[in-house]
């Protein structure tokens, strides 16, 4: 079986997490994707530890299955190197402030002139227009200006730091793959390309799934005050050894199992009459019992109550392996043990070529084969612009 876009050529100008995990994803459905970064300024993810045999962990997996090209895009002749491979591109991504691509002579409108089909995805933090364009922003920051950290976290503690980016991958990533797939449908139909804008924090407003409309019809879901916040029993439990539960137990019979399962089959009723009270109790009982007491008790019934697992419990857990969540990745002369892709087809496979590797590593070979002669190679080279 072959993967599903195996016929497509990305180009990914992007750095640091968003728009690399947006081109792994593309990668991995089997498109071709060159990756082209500064010679002289790498990816700061490329210094992220762990490191395994040298190259960092997230750089190996975000930039799997993609070929390098150090360029530095400032140098002479590198706009004429770029026009070469957008000729046969299908899509590009990048992931500068807004005007820098223009400035180097690499906008949208500018390599359209050359390739009328090109899909273009620019992803920022706060879009193309608007007061913020030119402000700089991480994941924390776009979650706190479009109410998620608002409504998360506890009356008196605050917003909790989360420990996945969800506004950069949630958000920016997933997002780009669905508007760039969108784009080469509509391609398809009228064979022609066009620039699409994802801000990250549009897209991190956008997951507010239930809330956003609760609150445009003038509900303001404070934290532990709505049914999914903390505000019901629906939470999550310390053990006795310190450990979590997840209750998330909200349909009548799953409550009742619940409440049946712990001891306290009288509670379903009290979490409905007086549920902060009721909700104490709970507590109290899930605090006398080990989490693998109370994984035990609830292996054998359908109450909506899992373990809180640690990232590492949670890779090599059975769900894990009959799921295939991780997968083993060719790296140097061995593998490199990475996250898989989650999509499973029915006629198609995820291609998993081998590890992110060395800036520039395949920069001569995707030159050359994008046209390029040896002279113009040779200039590049001497200039510097490869590195």
């Amino acid at each position: 079986m072959t993967a599903p876009l195996h016929k497509l050529t990305i180009l990914d100008f992007s750095p640091l997490l968003p728009g690399p995990f947006a081109t792994r994803l593309l990668a991995d459905l089997g498109a071709t994707v060159i990756r082209i970064e500064s010679p002289s300024r790498p990816d700061l993810v490329r210094h992220l530890p762990p490191f395994v045999e040298g190259t960092s962990a997230a750089h190996a997996y975000l930039n799997r299955n993609k070929r390098s090209l150090a360029l530095d895009l400032k140098a002479e002749g590198a706009r004429e190197a770029v026009l070469a491979l957008v000729k046969t591109a299908d899509v590009l991504v990048e992931q500068f402030r807004p005007g820098v691509m223009e400035r180097l002579g690499l906008g949208y409108s500018a390599l359209a002139e050359h390739n009328p089909r090109l899909i273009y995805c620019s992803i920022t933090g706060y879009g193309q227009t608007g007061p913020l364009r030119d402000r700089a922003g991480h994941d924390i920051n776009y979650l706190a200006l479009t109410g998620l950290s608002a409504g998360s976290g506890r009356d008196d503690g605050g917003p909790p730091p989360l420990g996945a980016q969800i506004a950069d991958v949630a958000g920016g990533s997933l997002h780009a793959v669905i508007g760039i797939l969108a784009a080469l449908r509509q391609r398809d139909a009228d064979g022609l390309g066009q620039h699409i804008d994802i801000a990250m924090a549009d897209c991190a407003l956008h997951l507010n799934a239930l809330t956003a409309s609760a609150a445009l019809a003038g509900q303001n879901t404070l934290p532990e005050q709505g049914l999914l916040n903390g505000g019901s029993h629906y939470d999550y439990y310390r053990c006795r050894d310190g450990k979590w539960l997840a209750v998330g137990s909200l349909e009548p019979t799953f409550l009742t199992t619940l409440c049946n399962t712990v001891g306290l089959p009288g509670l379903a009723a009290e979490l409905g009459r007086a549920p902060q009270k009721a909700k104490v109790a709970l507590a109290a009982r899930l605090a006398e019992e080990t989490q693998a007491f109370w994984r035990a008790q609830f292996a054998e019934v359908d109450a909506c109550v899992e373990p809180v697992l640690t990232l590492p419990e949670a890779l090599d857990s059975e769900l894990a392996r009959q799921r295939g969540w991780t997968v083993d990745v060719p790296h140097g002369k061995g593998c490199l043990r990475q996250p898989a892709m989650p999509i499973r087809f029915s006629r198609a496979e995820a291609n998993y070529g081998h590890a992110g590797g060395e800036v520039g590593q395949d920069s001569e070979t995707i030159l050359r084969e994008a046209g390029l002669d040896e002279t113009t190679i040779s200039t590049l080279r001497t200039s510097k612009a490869l590195g």
